[in-house]
């Protein structure tokens, strides 16, 4: 398992839904080793903390392999006007990832790198402003279908992270997948 890239993003106006909002969204892959705190990552800003940031959502990862299908969506939904590949961080979040999947990481379980601990703590939720960057509608849906929804973490013990680093994964209590968690969500976002 290993840290694809480090992406970091400032607060900025989104046009989104007919109104311009504040958004973190856009993150971009940084070089070098990030500080990582209590609330997540040197750099990195959240606008709206009532859904992301804080001690339990401090930083967000997300697995390289669904990639491919953002891709592929963007490019069959004609948003993607060439076959350019996506960029880390483009679905917001701080840590691209290989080697760990939803369904196979337990909320509770620790993430362990060279310099720091993280722990998940909850899958991210599909939002407004996630529909609004990916560029068509059924953007929300697609990743409740696919389960492609990444999770957060917290920060238990601060450090330092670089992109290439490996990981492990230490078990927690094993009581709920993050596919689990996120699945029982689902009815609310398939309206």
């Amino acid at each position: 398992m290993r840290v694809l890239s480090v992406n970091i993003g400032g607060a900025r106006p989104l046009r989104a839904g007919g109104r311009t909002v504040l958004s973190a969204i856009g993150k971009r892959a940084v070089d070098g080793t990030v500080g990582v705190g209590a609330l997540g990552l040197a750099g990195d800003e959240q606008a709206d903390l009532s859904v992301h940031g804080g001690l339990h959502k401090a930083v967000y990862a997300y697995p390289a392999g669904h990639y491919p299908m953002w891709h592929e969506a963007r490019r069959a939904a004609g948003v993607s006007l060439f076959d350019e590949a996506l960029p880390w961080g483009f679905l917001g979040e701080n840590l691209s990832i290989e080697g760990l999947i939803e369904s196979g990481v337990w909320v509770g379980d620790r993430l362990q790198f060279s310099h720091c601990t993280l722990r998940v703590t909850a899958p991210r939720e599909p939002c407004f402003k996630f529909t609004e960057v990916m560029g068509f509608g059924a953007a929300a849906r697609l990743m409740v279908q696919h389960a492609a929804c990444g999770f957060y973490l917290a920060v238990e013990v601060p450090g330092t992270l670089s992109a290439g680093e490996h990981f492990t994964v230490q078990p927690g209590p094993r009581g709920l997948t993050i596919s689990d968690a996120f699945l029982a969500r689902k009815v609310k976002h398939l309206r």
